[in-house]
């Protein structure tokens, strides 16, 4: 499998991918470049998967890897993934995210795309 590098070097690309999969865990949907979208759809199918495993290294993983910020409900994104994402994906295998192709971003004439849980 290829990674992609984003012209970054491995601990800010981590960081990257792990503050989009927060984000896009707590509000739903998030704007970015078309190929962070598609890379960020692998981090965040993984993540629910372990969600839907519900044990204690399970979540212990997840929040390893998830930043420690809330939403405006005061919850985490822990507790999102756990308690709401995984229970609502509970019957499906894969596939919990959709990458929706927008614009091309003024400036750098970047493909821009709209990633979502389904």
């Amino acid at each position: 499998m290829w990674n992609r590098k984003f012209g970054r070097k491995a601990d800010h690309r981590k960081a990257m991918l792990r503050n989009q999969a927060t984000d896009l865990i707590l509000k739903g949907k998030i704007e970015t470049t078309e190929m962070k979208a598609m890379d960020l759809r692998s981090v965040v199918d993984e993540l629910i998967t372990l969600g839907k495993k519900g044990d204690l290294a399970s979540r212990r993983l997840a929040a390893s890897y998830l930043k420690a910020v809330t939403n405006k409900d005061g919850k985490t994104a822990v507790s999102v993934l756990f308690d709401e994402l995984a229970p609502k994906y509970a019957d499906r295998s894969g596939g919990y995210t959709k990458v929706s192709k927008t614009y091309f971003r003024k400036g750098d004439n970047a493909p821009m795309a709209i990633i979502e849980l389904n």
